[in-house]
């Protein structure tokens, strides 16, 4: 199982990991992106990629 790990220091709350995730694993929370459905997660790494802060590991 796959699993997105957030850098909350690196996060700049843009919403590009909910925007660009196909299965609704991020919401953002106190302008911070959280993984409130990890189980969703099947290892696209959509969100890694399209992070400009590079705040985002997926790790399998």
């Amino acid at each position: 199982m796959s699993k997105p790990l957030i850098d909350v220091d690196e996060c700049s709350g843009c919403g590009t990991c909910i925007d660009s995730c196909p299965n609704d694993v991020f919401e953002l929370i106190d302008d911070i992106a959280k993984a409130v459905n990890v189980d969703g997660c099947d290892g696209c790494k959509a969100c890694e990629e399209e992070c400009a802060m590079e705040a985002i590991k997926v790790e399998d």
